[in-house]
């Protein structure tokens, strides 16, 4: 088996080999070529081991990763692999450990917290994807609402139940060959994740003569399981927002030796064993790690009078989905993206594609169980049989596409499977975009991309239109906001004057009596804490808590003026002098990144938490439109670069094409490839 490994000019690795084998292979080692240290820290947190080297800050994700048995779900799931997709992802794995060692020795990360690269077992990739994709679906959130129903009472919940930004979302769009000028349809989209450096997605394409794909890797995963052009067909996903885990309130107990869980049968034997988690700069922890009939318990335990475990698909079905990824691969129409999707279990995603015959396809596809509605809503008592999985919803919804299809994780396809979804802003305000005309290019969409009309501006510029009797400088902000544009432009005082008053609405609203009872949540693990806090929520939920009159008390108008007195006056700066972007590292970086427009419910979706703060830490960690009329006229960009290791020319020379809202060319021919030689 050979492969030989090409680059464009912006580092991108193309790989071609003879056979599929041969290239998953390739894909691991120039991965590990490139983003050793991200491999290596993606695959310690999987398995709950990287407080080791990064130290205490990291003892709350380890902890969850045992509790929650990342690493022994990622064994069940390959074990039950088909053997041709078990040999494909082994594969990857051998490439990753072929190239391990050269990658780090490129990549200083390793030296200044004392790592040696270590050896990707078989199912470490599964570990990987679990570990990114584990709180995706926002299961926390059952916890808040828990606490909600506590302090304020049952009928409360749904005023923080609301539709708002989750752990990642995305927007995404399809035009058929009549909205377009190229004859053929347009499929683009950008993927709302953490900012991370290295980035989340890696720009590859992987070509054997069964076929040739170009698109967006997870570091870690083979194969291009989000976003991808295979020539004849594309495909890309968002965030269903579904709901697919379920946690359970557990009564447990010592029996000598052994724990016992309360469940409909009554008393049970649970799993129960102590692992170790090693700390750098401290010394080791115990962890309990108990599984109920239920699942693994994430919070409490046998002797804390209180437990919780969390019920999720792969566990329960030894099942993540990787069966899909080779199958989308050889995909050559939307009807083999269709086929492949059947395999497709977590996380549940709304997927578009289509071909160059004119196929279209708009669907839901993953594992989402039929269970009680109670489930979907709040922490259910582990011992009421009503609470148990009965199966799994099946078909999953589909609609014909006419003309365009947007899915910006708004409630739309996927409602009824759903409790939140993101506002309805940037869906709306992209079909408006895409309706205004029917002649669209891959070069024209990027004016999508980085459109930054805020929606949601609205609800507190109408209680702001409302207020009298303001002093000179408050009246003279109120006027300003009145008159703004609500674009929320880097370069725009507007935009920061709307952000400083709406932030200082959102602390007044968080510290008023009305909400003073949510202010100190239970003590659940730290994991668990963004999910949690009072300030953030009450930003996420602004919209509906400006119109509510169901807490007794609160009196939106007198919140509004007093913040708007507060904040008049001030020197005024501009947006993106306050947003700026914050990207994550697993070590110490810069405290503060370039200036950004946008905000989270604009479609340049760069989110920061307000009253909070104004830095973003997620936004877009992908730009990309495929052309289906010419694959070479496809674009994309990601924030950094297409490689990992600091010093090298391609760690983040697309960041200026990123922050200018810029496409790059998607390079297909092979001429115009250099050839990397074999020396790693």
């Amino acid at each position: 088996m050979t492969a030989r490994r090409f680059r464009d000019d912006r580092g991108v690795p193309h790989v071609r080999a003879d056979d599929p084998l041969a290239l998953a292979a390739a894909q691991g080692r120039v991965t590990a070529y490139d983003r050793a240290w991200q491999l290596e820290v993606e695959r310690h947190r999987a398995e709950g081991t990287s407080a080791a080297f990064l130290g205490a800050d990291a003892l709350g994700w380890d902890r969850f990763a045992r509790q929650v048995r990342l690493a022994d779900t990622a064994r069940r799931c390959h074990a039950a692999l088909d053997p041709a997709t078990a040999a494909w992802v082994d594969a990857y794995v051998a490439g990753v450990n072929a190239g391990l060692a050269a990658g780090a020795a490129r990549a200083p990360e390793f030296a200044a917290v004392g790592l040696a690269p270590g050896r990707w077992l078989p199912w470490t990739p599964l570990a990987v994807w679990l570990s990114h994709h584990i709180l995706f679906a926002g299961f926390p959130t059952k916890l808040w609402r828990e606490h909600v129903a506590q302090r304020l009472g049952p009928a409360a919940v749904d005023l923080f139940a609301t539709d708002g930004p989750s752990v990642a979302g995305s927007n995404g769009w399809l035009l058929a060959a009549d909205r377009t000028g190229t004859g053929a349809a347009l499929l683009a989209g950008d993927p709302h994740r953490f900012i991370e450096v290295p980035g989340v997605y890696q720009q590859i394409r992987l070509a054997c003569p069964e076929y040739d794909v170009v698109g967006l890797a997870v570091p870690g995963v083979p194969g291009l399981p989000h976003f991808a052009h295979a020539g004849a067909v594309a495909w890309a996903i968002t965030n269903a927002m579904a709901d697919y885990q379920d946690v359970y309130a557990e009564r447990l107990r010592r029996r000598g030796s052994t724990v016992e869980a309360l469940g409909p049968d009554g008393w049970r034997p649970a799993h129960a064993h102590v692992e170790t988690v090693e700390v750098a700069g401290a010394d080791p922890v115990d962890v309990e790690v108990v599984e109920t009939d239920r699942g693994p318990v994430i919070a409490g335990g046998p002797d804390q009078g209180s437990a919780m475990s969390l019920r999720c698909p792969p566990r329960v079905r030894a099942e993540l989905g990787f069966a899909a990824l080779p199958e989308l691969l050889r995909a050559r129409t939307v009807a083999d993206v269709d086929r492949a999707l059947r395999h497709w279990v977590e996380p549940v995603n709304v997927v578009q594609a289509a071909d160059i015959a004119g196929g279209l396809l708009h669907r839901v596809a993953g594992a989402v169980p039929v269970r009680h509605a109670d489930n979907r809503l709040r922490v259910v008592p582990a011992w009421r049989a009503e609470h148990a999985w009965r199966g799994w919803h099946a078909p999953l919804p589909r609609a014909e596409v006419a003309g365009r299809a947007v899915m910006a994780n708004e409630r739309g396809l996927a409602a009824p499977l759903g409790v939140e979804f993101a506002p309805p802003h940037r869906a709306r305000r992209i079909a408006e975009l895409l309706d205004a005309r029917r002649d669209w290019t891959a070069d024209e969409l990027a004016v999508v991309h980085t459109d930054t009309y805020l929606g949601s501006a609205e609800p507190l510029l109408a209680v702001l239109a409302g207020l009298t009797g303001l002093g000179p400088d408050a009246a003279a902000l109120r006027d300003r906001l009145l008159r703004w544009d609500r674009r929320m432009d880097a370069d725009s005082t507007d935009a920061a004057d709307f952000a400083t008053l709406r932030a200082a609405v959102v602390r007044r609203l968080a510290a008023d009596p009305a909400l003073a009872a949510l202010a100190d949540p239970p003590a659940y693990p730290e994991v668990f804490a963004p999910w949690l806090a009072l300030t953030p929520r009450v930003g996420y939920a602004l919209e509906h808590l400006l119109g509510t009159d169901r807490l007794p008390g609160l009196d939106v108008a007198t919140v509004v003026r007093a913040a708007v007195e507060e904040v008049a006056g001030r020197p005024r700066v501009r947006w993106g002098d306050l947003h700026r972007l914050v990207p994550w590292r697993a070590l110490p970086g810069p405290d503060a990144g370039p200036r950004l427009a946008g905000d989270h419910d604009c479609v340049l979706a760069t989110s920061s938490v307000p009253g909070v703060t104004y830095r973003c830490a997620r936004g877009p960690a992908a730009r990309f439109v495929w052309d289906l009329a010419r694959r070479e006229d496809s674009r994309w960009v990601v924030p950094l670069g297409a490689c990992g290791v600091p010093d090298d020319p391609h760690h983040h020379d697309q960041a200026s094409a990123w922050l200018a809202g810029d496409l790059l060319p998607v390079t297909t021919d092979w001429d115009k490839l250099t050839e990397e030689r074999d020396e790693h």
